[in-house]
C-alpha cells in the first residue's frame, strides 16, 4: 500500500536484452532517414556556374573571377524564372565551397526585413568583417564575402542610398550582388558602382531541352505537344515550367502529360472557348454574347487570362484590319486596368466582348 502511495509502480514485463533494444533503435532511426521528397525546383537548381542555362555573357564574367580575377559587385536584372539567384548562389558555392558558403555569404530576400536600419546594422557588420583567403580543401579562396540582396528594387529609396556608402568604403572585404526585375527601380548611385547583367528569358529550345532532361530523369512520360505547350505557357520563365512539369506529374499519377493537362494546369483559357467567344461576337446577337461570357465566369476562367489569350487571338486574326485591331487592343488595355483596380469582371468582359462585336459586325 505504502508503495502504491509513493507512486512507485512494480513491473512484470521482463526487461529487454541490450542487444534487442539498441537494434530496435537503430531500426527505427534507419526507417526515418528516409531521403525527403524535394521540390524539383530546386532538386535541378543549377550547382555549378556551366550549368547555368542561355546566359552566356554572365557566365563568362563569372568564370573568369573563379579563374582568379577579382570579381566586381553586380547587378543582375530580368524577367523572374530566368535564373539570377541561381546563377550567383552557384558562383558563390565555386568560390568558397559548401564549408565556407553559409559563413562567406549574407542572403537577403524581399520576405526578409531590409529597411534602413538593416542595411546600417546588419549588412555594414557582416562587411567590416574580413576573411581569410584559405580553404581546407587547399583550393584558392578569394580574400572577400559577397552580399546577396534579392528583389533590390522593392527596397525603400532610403536603404539603398544607405547602401552606396557601404559599397564604397568596405569594398577590399565585400562584394555586393543586386538582384531584381526591373532595373530603373534602383537609384542611380548604386547602378553606376556595379556591373549591369541583363538576363534574357529563356528561348524555347533551351527551354524544351531542358524540360525534356528533366522528365527522362525523373521519369515522366510526357508528349511533344505538351512540352511545346509548357514553354508556351511559361513565357521564358524556366521556375514555372519546371513546377507545372511536376504538377502535371503528379495529378497524372504516372501516365503521359498530354497537352490538356498542361493548359488545366496553367488555368489557360481552352482554344475551343476563345473561338465560342469569337462567334458570338460575329453573330451579332447580344443575348449570346450575355449568355457566352456568363458561362465562362461560371466555369471559373479569370478575366485578365481571357484578356491576354484575346490579344493573342487578335493580333494574329487575318480577317481584322489594322483599324480594327488598335481599336479592340486599345479596348483591351482599358479591361485590363480596369481588372487590377478591382472592376467587375462580368462587366468588363461585357463591354470588351460589345467592342469586337462591333467592329467584327462592321467588317460584314
Amino acid at each position: 500500500m505504502q508503495a502504491f502511495l509513493k507512486g512507485t509502480s512494480i513491473s512484470t514485463k521482463p526487461p529487454l536484452p541490450k542487444d534487442r533494444g539498441t537494434a530496435a533503435t537503430a531500426g527505427s532511426s534507419g526507417e526515418n532517414k528516409k531521403a525527403k521528397p524535394v521540390p524539383w525546383v530546386e532538386k535541378y537548381r543549377p550547382k555549378c556556374v556551366d550549368e547555368v542555362a542561355f546566359q552566356e555573357e554572365v557566365v563568362a564574367v563569372l568564370k573568369k573571377s573563379l579563374e582568379g580575377a577579382d570579381l566586381p559587385n553586380l547587378l543582375f536584372y530580368g524577367p523572374p524564372g530566368t535564373g539570377k539567384t541561381s546563377t550567383i548562389l552557384a558562383a558563390a558555392r565555386e568560390l568558397f565551397g559548401h564549408e565556407l558558403f553559409r559563413l562567406r555569404v549574407l542572403e537577403l530576400n524581399a520576405s526578409d526585413e531590409r529597411g534602413i536600419q538593416v542595411i546600417r546594422e546588419k549588412v555594414k557588420n557582416f562587411a567590416q568583417l574580413t576573411v581569410s583567403g584559405s580553404r581546407s580543401d587547399g583550393k584558392p579562396c578569394p580574400p572577400f564575402k559577397i552580399v546577396i540582396l534579392d528583389e533590390a528594387d522593392s527596397m525603400t529609396s532610403a536603404a539603398q542610398a544607405a547602401l552606396r556608402r557601404t559599397m564604397e568604403k568596405e569594398s577590399k572585404t565585400t562584394r555586393f550582388c543586386l538582384i531584381c526585375n526591373y532595373v530603373s527601380r534602383i537609384i542611380e548611385p548604386l547602378t553606376s558602382r556595379c556591373s549591369k547583367f541583363r538576363f534574357k528569358p529563356l528561348s524555347d529550345k533551351i527551354q524544351q531541352q531542358r524540360l525534356l532532361d528533366i522528365a527522362d530523369k525523373e521519369h515522366v512520360k510526357i508528349s511533344s505537344e505538351g512540352v511545346s505547350c509548357l514553354v508556351k505557357v511559361s513565357e521564358g520563365d524556366l521556375r514555372k515550367a519546371i513546377t507545372f512539369l511536376q504538377s502535371a506529374t503528379r495529378l497524372t499519377g504516372g501516365k503521359e502529360v498530354t497537352e490538356k493537362v498542361i493548359t488545366d494546369i496553367a488555368g489557360m483559357i481552352p482554344a475551343e472557348t476563345i473561338d465560342g467567344v469569337f462567334a458570338a461576337c460575329q453573330s451579332g446577337s447580344f443575348d449570346k454574347l450575355e449568355a457566352v461570357v456568363k458561362d465562362l465566369i461560371s466555369e471559373g476562367h479569370a478575366a485578365t487570362q481571357l484578356v491576354n489569350q484575346f490579344h493573342d487571338v487578335v493580333v494574329e486574326n487575318d480577317d481584322l484590319s489594322d483599324k480594327q485591331k488598335s481599336i479592340i487592343t486599345e479596348k483591351l488595355a482599358e479591361v485590363d486596368k480596369c481588372l487590377a483596380d478591382g472592376a467587375d469582371e462580368h462587366l468588363q468582359l461585357i463591354s470588351l466582348c460589345a467592342t469586337v462585336m462591333q467592329q467584327l459586325t462592321q467588317n460584314c
